[in-house]
């Protein structure tokens, strides 16, 4: 079955040299911080934190409405410190999601309202549903689906997991398209 197109304003987003998408009602704090790959989707209100850590994301990474993806940090005696953040190739993340993680693996998909605890690992080829809250510091395996508040393994994916995760976000990025009017 063929996705359905998204239709987005042309005017509310900025189309780069590599193919990246962003709305122009992102908030990018510390843009000098924040790589993006090339064919990445940032949507509308999503905040990504570049002046804490940098964040990098691999390419064909969809950034849902309202989500929020903000470094790691770590607290000390004398303060708190900020570590990078890596969303590999092939991410997903839902709307209204945060991700404090230290490293998305790619193919991985993060559903809505889904909170990722600070400096996880979340490794290939894994899922996140609607709504789990992830504990700080979990290492989420391949090809596993985490379900619940604390998040917890519901049941192991299929090899082909990679697969329909690689043509779920280019589908996704190639129906993504500006409205006619």
């Amino acid at each position: 079955m063929e996705p359905q197109d998204i239709y987005y304003n042309k005017g509310e987003y900025v189309e780069t040299a590599t193919g990246n998408k962003v709305s122009r009602m992102t908030v990018l704090s510390g843009s000098r911080g924040i790589v993006l790959y090339g064919k990445v989707i940032v949507q509308s209100d999503a905040i990504i934190r570049g002046d804490l850590a940098n964040v990098r994301t691999g390419r064909y990474c969809i950034i849902s409405k309202h989500a929020v993806i903000r470094p790691p940090f770590k607290k000390f005696s004398k303060g708190v410190a900020f570590f990078p953040l890596t969303l590999g190739d092939h991410v997903f993340v839902g709307e209204r999601a945060v991700v404090n993680a230290a490293i998305v693996g790619s193919c991985v998909y993060i559903g809505k309202n889904a909170v990722i605890g600070r400096r996880c690992v979340l490794k290939d080829c894994c899922y996140i549903e609607d709504g789990a809250v992830v504990p700080p510091e979990t290492v989420v395996p391949s090809f596993t689906r985490f379900a619940g508040n604390p998040a917890k393994c519901v049941e192991d994916l299929p090899d082909c997991t990679l697969d329909l995760m690689q043509e779920f976000t280019k589908n996704y990025y190639r129906h993504f398209l500006p409205s006619r009017t």
